[in-house]
């Protein structure tokens, strides 16, 4: 598998995943134009595009979504719990609602991981074929359930939003700062350090840091961090806002 991140962190989230057999857009938080010029610069096309998964309907994940599903004629797959928001966006003939968690197409599997966020039926994933990949940012913590699915996979992009020292010192307002460290909120560094140090195993090949915040984060402190904490030889990548991130597994 490839995955191609077009940029993460609070100002838009979009990632082009590549398996075997398809391309699908995990969130389109950039606009119609700047999602399309990426995709060109790496020889892609928005028309390449199989299908679309939302994590969930906050502004940094879906704000180019309607232009692209009004120009392009993509399909949406959400769990069914999302379906009123964003058919706001999205006209139904377009909106695959799922009542089951997992989805198979072919040889490719993917499994739907509820995640504690402040949004409705928020998600993260697990993409299998002859590859593995987890993709989970934006949540307070990780279930058990979840950790059983996310276990020993070849990569994982797994959000690692914040440093609580440099968040509680920040500058922003004390209820906003609370809701980034409660269960429905953000993922720390350590506290993504100590999932992956439960999750990796011998088939992981990489690692993603994602969704990291520009005022309460640092690339260096985040990777030191999570390095210290899984004590493993895997290597490890930092996605950014404004770059993009191709890895492959």
């Amino acid at each position: 598998m490839e995955a191609l991140i077009l940029g993460s962190g609070s100002k838009g989230n979009s990632t082009l995943l590549i398996t075997d057999s398809k391309k699908i857009l995990i969130d389109v938080g950039f606009s119609y134009s700047k999602t399309k010029m990426i995709l060109e610069k790496h020889n892609l096309k928005p028309q390449d595009i199989d299908f679309i998964l939302i994590t969930h309907n906050h502004k940094d994940h879906i704000i180019g979504l309607a232009s692209f599903v009004k120009r392009e004629k993509k399909f949406v797959y959400i769990p069914i719990g999302m379906y009123q928001e964003i058919n706001k966006l999205v006209d139904a003939d377009y909106l695959v609602p799922l009542q089951d968690d997992v989805l198979e197409l072919g040889d490719l599997k993917i499994r739907f991981l509820h995640t504690s966020h402040d949004a409705k039926s928020s998600v993260g994933f697990v993409f299998e074929d002859t590859k593995s990949v987890v993709y989970m940012t934006d949540t307070g913590y990780i279930s058990q359930k979840n950790l059983k699915y996310m276990q020993d996979k070849n990569l994982y992009i797994l959000e690692s939003n914040h440093d609580p020292k440099m968040l509680m010192d920040g500058p922003y307002p004390y209820i906003l700062k609370q809701r980034i460290i409660s269960d429905t909120g953000h993922l720390s560094n350590e506290m993504a350090g100590n999932y992956l140090k439960e999750l990796i195993g011998s088939n992981t090949k990489e690692i993603v840091l994602a969704h990291l915040s520009e005022t309460n984060n640092d690339e260096e402190l985040a990777l030191k961090t999570v390095k210290n904490i899984i004590a493993y030889d895997i290597n490890i990548k930092v996605a950014r806002q404004d770059e993009e991130l191709i890895v492959l597994v």
